[in-house]
């Protein structure tokens, strides 16, 4: 009995402490610091609603949010202050988008409250959002104030250059504002050296910032000593950098390989002399634009000079028709980049007289179930007109109204409607017996 009421009583204490009185207060107390825990979901869910009032897509808020944990430890109110002063800076969305995923530390408040009062006290006048852009990731990457970014704008100012050309630089080459005056004098002071005015180099910075980071020593004059080695002097060196500034851009080496690659190219005598038409200096360098267009999209080098080597032709064509064709290739067609290796011809056509009326024709055969095989870039480029028209088109009318000039016959209609000619054969008039009866008394007058 004495051991029961022992059990009891030892039950009764261990149930009393292991279950303390509760205090009205703390209960609040941990409610509240609940309900405003950034780590609630209630929480994430109010930042992505707020990301995507401001042009968030749905589709990548969640990502974005995982992956920059200190969105859930900001304070919202300050959040949505950070996105109002973006906004202020007329960003479009998908500019504004990029800027934030790019670059998720601009979402600081404090730190965009002192550059919001910067950028009005720089005074710039044409300030476009892509600058302001540039500008507020590099800050942010390097730790760098509003103060220093107005240095270098000082600087700029102080060498007589306009404010577009200081916006431009800070838009294309946001680097400068790790750059002291010294540096930026060394480079402006060689161009000047080199005989180019001063309205050249406003040109030259507008066109090519990024010279500005480029080292006097080590890149600008061994380059300019490159192009010497050539023959070219130095008017024409200079006349070549005034029109095309991003001449500075090549790599050392790089203008001696496309320029020799180019004295030995052989073909056609009249796309030669296009592709010289502006002079060697000039030609080399075309060259190297569309190597390196080439590049951009996955082609060697090797591979690129390979294509201009069998395709000359494209040499003398624009690099934004190559772009939109390549683009078109890719997207479009579906075919692998590496396919202009084997047909390099595709560089050389019209696009919108054969390409795009080539790949529609098949593109519908294909829908339709019309094609016996697979037809690939080889042949669908390299066939001649009249070939490809009899055929993909002449057995299927309805082919006829997409491909165009060919009539039914296979053959090329003329660019005037027929009878055409009629229209200048002159008018011819009924003669009565009179006039008959005259012309043979005048010819027999003439006899005699």
């Amino acid at each position: 009995m004495g051991m029961r009421v022992l059990n009891r009583t030892l039950l009764t204490r261990f149930t009393f402490t292991s279950t303390p009185k509760q205090n009205p207060s703390l209960t609040n107390l941990k409610f509240q610091s609940f309900s405003s825990n950034p780590l609630n979901p209630r929480f994430s869910i109010q930042i992505s609603n707020l990301l995507q009032r401001y042009g968030f897509p749905s589709s990548i808020v969640h990502n974005f949010i995982s992956k920059n944990q200190f969105l859930l430890n900001s304070d919202l109110h300050d959040l949505d202050k950070s996105l109002v002063i973006l906004s202020s800076f007329k960003f479009d969305q998908s500019s504004l988008v990029s800027l934030i995923c790019d670059c998720p530390g601009v979402l600081d408040f404090e730190l965009l409250k002192k550059w919001e009062l910067g950028f009005s006290k720089l005074g710039l006048l044409g300030a476009s959002p892509l600058m302001i852009k540039s500008v507020l990731e590099q800050s942010k990457r390097f730790q760098i104030d509003p103060d220093g970014v107005f240095r270098s704008v000082k600087a700029l100012r102080g060498l007589g250059f306009k404010d577009g050309t200081v916006c431009r630089v800070l838009e294309g080459f946001p680097g400068v504002v790790l750059m002291n005056e010294r540096e930026i004098d060394e480079r402006i002071e060689f161009l000047v050296g080199f005989g180019i005015p001063r309205d050249g180099i406003d040109r030259v910075l507008c066109c090519f910032p990024g010279v500005l980071g480029f080292g006097v020593e080590d890149r600008l004059k061994p380059l300019l000593c490159e192009f010497k080695d050539f023959g070219f002097g130095k008017d024409v060196i200079r006349r070549e950098i005034v029109k095309q500034p991003r001449v500075l851009g090549m790599e050392f080496g790089e203008f001696s390989w496309c320029l020799e690659w180019l004295r030995t190219l052989k073909c056609r005598e009249p796309i030669k002399e296009k592709i010289f038409s502006n002079g060697e200096f000039r030609a080399g360098f075309e060259v190297k634009l569309r190597v390196d267009c080439l590049c951009k999209h996955g082609l060697i080098r090797r591979e690129a000079f390979e294509v201009l080597w069998k395709e000359p032709r494209s040499i003398i064509y624009k690099v934004e028709d190559i772009e939109r064709k390549i683009e078109f290739l890719t997207h479009e067609m579906k075919f692998n980049i590496r396919c202009l290796v084997e047909v390099p011809e595709y560089l050389g056509v019209n696009f919108e007289k054969q390409i795009v009326p080539r790949f529609t024709v098949i593109e519908h055969l294909r829908s339709k179930g019309g094609l016996g095989c697979e037809v690939g870039l080889k042949g669908l480029i390299k066939p001649s007109r009249l070939r490809f028209y009899n055929l993909y088109v002449k057995p299927y009318p309805d082919c006829e109204t997409i491909f165009g000039r060919l009539s039914g016959d296979g053959k090329v209609r003329n660019q005037h409607p027929a009878g055409l000619w009629k229209l200048f054969k002159p008018p011819s008039y009924p003669e009565s017996k009179d006039d008959v009866k005259n012309t043979k008394s005048f010819m027999e007058s003439l006899a005699h």
